[in-house]
């Protein structure tokens, strides 16, 4: 059901969310997955003790990886190996969510560009140089996009074509 601003009549202060708990992903190889957010985006993979007791079955059994940033958000990867693939062309698979965002130390940025390009990851877009800083947008093993930011660089200028589509600036 859609709301309107008329239909609105009780509503969160602002404030009252705190933070990302966590993102929840669909993955149809687990396998792929949890190498592409474990080793070439080096997050922290849960074991043990870490992980959440209301997961601990499905990790147990392979269904759930649960993956946590550096500022604690957690991205909990959810094996559907009966998934439909995605269309071959990643700009044409459908997604209702546009991308999901990593922030990086600017010099850093091109040490994960040249990641990428050694993994063979495939890119959406960019490099791209803004005002607010760098980005580079990839697709993760099933297909959703994935950008590697960074504030722009006060100490150093660094160009790029910019190269993105206005429905993936972020």
């Amino acid at each position: 059901m859609q709301t309107t601003q008329k239909s609105v009549k009780i509503v969160l202060a602002p404030g009252n969310l705190r933070r990302v708990h966590h993102i929840a992903l669909n993955v149809r190889d687990m396998k792929a997955s949890r190498h592409f957010y474990g080793t070439i985006l080096g997050l922290h993979e849960l074991t043990g003790a870490e992980i959440p007791a209301t997961l601990t079955e499905m990790v147990a059994a392979g269904k759930v990886a649960n993956f946590v940033t550096p500022d604690g958000t957690v991205i909990d990867l959810f094996w559907q190996p009966d998934l439909e693939p995605p269309n071959p062309d990643p700009q044409k698979a459908f997604t209702r969510a546009n991308h999901l965002a990593f922030d990086i130390e600017p010099d850093l940025f091109d040490r994960a560009l040249e990641v990428l390009k050694s993994n063979q990851i495939a890119i959406d877009s960019g490099p791209v140089t803004r005002a607010t800083g760098r980005g580079i947008y990839f697709y993760d093993p099933d297909g959703f996009i994935i950008e590697i930011r960074c504030d722009a660089d006060k100490t150093a200028v660094k160009t790029a074509p910019i190269q993105a589509k206005p429905a993936s600036a972020g």
